[in-house]
């Protein structure tokens, strides 16, 4: 399978490129036009060896079986549906979308030239501990799962973002944006193919001269198998060893799982550590060995026209309920009525 990259505006190009290449998948080249120097410079450093090409060129070349993309959240789309037209398959970093009428137009194009649009929610296909958790749930060592619970936190690191990442007009709003993970990962963990957004918020509580920004955002969302509450926000302190504690407590009628994906504060050192919790008492496992399976998933999905890494229907789904939850969002704290 041969990929090529377009759209180097954000770091998350880096684990894109990087498990596709340790999938066996070979790169044909990238475009190095961005809006982030930074971005390019740790692109290049870390994949010296992949030829630099120009969008029109790697978007045209007929071996090329797919397109991988994490250019500006808003120009994500376009980018999608100009390489299926061309006849390529696309992942692009989450979001995959920032408007309903982008997500109207990717679907109508995937319906269209049969083409798959997968969308790289790395809080789940990066992190072996949700492999882990997804085995143990299978296994019913939860019994069914009614509840999920999704934290995102994420360190700001305002000085080195670009000016795009603070315009919502770009990044689509915090529950476009972040939330979506949790919204993937509690459609994914819970088994639902659709869910309602039962009430959402978003609101800007630091940085007092962006005040437009969204700095912290929550949903409570339910489908006819579970509930999920989700908060993300922006505001992981500098002391933590890590750019968020990221966690996801999933209930079961017999038992709870926690993942804590990038960081234990309580000691232990390392990523992915699950906490289970089940009638026959407490265990911690150390999930950081268990392999991904997103990238080679993909590949095959791509060769066999299959749906393994994760469904059309899913994708669609997660990008629509996060529209939905950002577009009903009540604004916190609330304004006074008369602002």
């Amino acid at each position: 399978m041969r990929f090529a990259a377009i759209g180097l505006d954000h770091r998350h190009i880096y684990h894109m490129v990087g498990g596709l290449l340790e999938a066996g998948a070979t790169c044909v080249g990238f475009d190095p036009a961005t809006t982030d120097e930074r971005v390019l410079a740790g692109f290049r450093e870390r994949f010296p060896s992949l030829p630099e090409s120009v969008a029109d060129r790697l978007v045209d070349d007929p071996s090329v079986n797919l397109i991988v993309c994490a250019a500006v959240p808003a120009e994500r789309a376009a980018i999608a549906i100009r390489a299926m037209r061309a006849g390529k398959d696309v992942m692009v970093d989450k979001p995959g979308v920032t408007g309903f009428d982008q997500l109207a137009a990717v679907e109508r194009t995937v319906a269209e030239t049969g083409r798959i649009f997968s969308v790289c929610f790395s809080e789940r296909f990066i992190v072996p501990a949700t492999i882990i958790a997804g085995k143990l749930i299978a296994d019913g060592a939860i019994g069914r799962v009614v509840q999920t619970l999704g934290m995102g936190p994420h360190r700001l690191n305002r000085t080195i973002r670009p000016d795009w990442f603070f315009d919502k007009r770009h990044y689509g709003g915090i529950l476009t944006d972040i939330a979506s993970h949790q919204i993937d990962q509690f459609l994914h963990f819970t088994g639902s193919e659709d869910a309602e957004i039962v009430a959402s918020g978003v609101g800007h509580f630091g940085m007092p001269d962006l005040t437009d920004f969204e700095d912290f955002g929550e949903i409570l969302l339910r489908s006819d198998k579970a509930g999920g509450y989700i908060r993300v926000d922006w505001f992981t302190a500098d002391g933590l060893p890590s750019w968020g504690d990221g966690r996801l407590t999933i209930l079961g009628t017999e038992g709870t799982i926690e993942l804590r994906k990038y960081v234990d504060v309580a000691g232990r050192p390392g990523t992915d550590h699950v906490f289970l919790v089940d009638k026959t008492g407490t265990r911690h496992i150390d999930a950081s060995r268990e392999p991904l399976t997103y990238f080679r998933d993909l590949i095959a999905d791509i060769g066999a026209r299959s749906e393994t890494a994760m469904s059309q229907r899913h994708a669609f789904t997660v990008c629509r309920l996060a529209l939905e939850a950002q577009a009903k969002a009540a604004w916190l704290p609330a304004r006074p009525k008369n602002s």
